[in-house]
C-alpha cells in the first residue's frame, strides 16, 4: 500500500462522515415538519456505507497470500446511496388545532428522534476524528520519510 493510497483512503472517510453529518443535521432540522412538498411529514434518512471498488473475499484471499496480483484490498469508503427510514413509525401527536390535523385531530410527527440523531451525530464526529488521526499519521510518517536523507 502506497503513502498516497493511505491519504485518499483517509480522505474518503472523512469525506463520508461529513455528509453522514449533513443528513444527521438535516433530520434535527426537519424534526418538526409536517409537509413536505411530497404532501405529508418529513421522513428520517440515513447514509448507507459500501467499501470503494470491493472485490469478492475469494480474491482478496488470493490476492494477500500471494496467488494473484489482486492489487489493494482496501481503497476506502464511499456512500452507496441515501435511503428513507421507512421502518421506524411516525409520531402521531394531539393536536386538532394544528393545520395539518386529521379527522381525528391527530398530527403526524415525522419519525426523527433527536437523542437518536444526536448520538449518530457524535458517532460521526468521532469516526471524523479518527480519520484525521489516521491521515495526520501518513502525513508524518511521510515528512520522516523524506528527512531520512539528511
Amino acid at each position: 500500500m502506497g503513502l498516497f493510497t493511505a491519504f485518499d483512503i483517509c480522505a474518503s472517510g472523512m469525506s463520508a462522515q461529513r455528509l453522514r453529518t449533513d443528513i444527521i443535521s438535516q433530520n434535527i432540522a426537519n424534526a418538526n415538519t409536517t409537509r413536505t412538498s411530497e404532501g405529508g411529514p418529513y421522513r428520517r434518512k440515513t447514509v448507507v456505507f459500501t467499501e470503494k471498488n470491493s472485490q469478492d473475499f475469494h480474491n482478496t484471499l488470493l490476492s494477500s497470500i500471494g496467488l494473484t496480483d489482486g492489487g489493494i484490498s482496501g481503497n476506502g469508503v464511499k456512500v452507496s446511496r441515501i435511503v428513507e427510514d421507512t421502518e421506524t413509525e411516525m409520531n402521531m401527536v394531539y393536536d386538532p388545532s394544528h393545520p395539518d390535523a386529521d379527522e381525528n385531530g391527530y398530527v403526524t410527527y415525522p419519525n426523527v428522534n433527536v437523542i437518536t440523531e444526536m448520538t449518530n451525530l457524535i458517532d460521526a464526529s468521532r469516526a471524523y476524528e479518527a480519520d484525521v488521526t489516521a491521515f495526520n499519521a501518513a502525513k508524518a510518517m511521510a515528512t520522516k520519510g523524506l528527512e531520512v536523507g539528511k
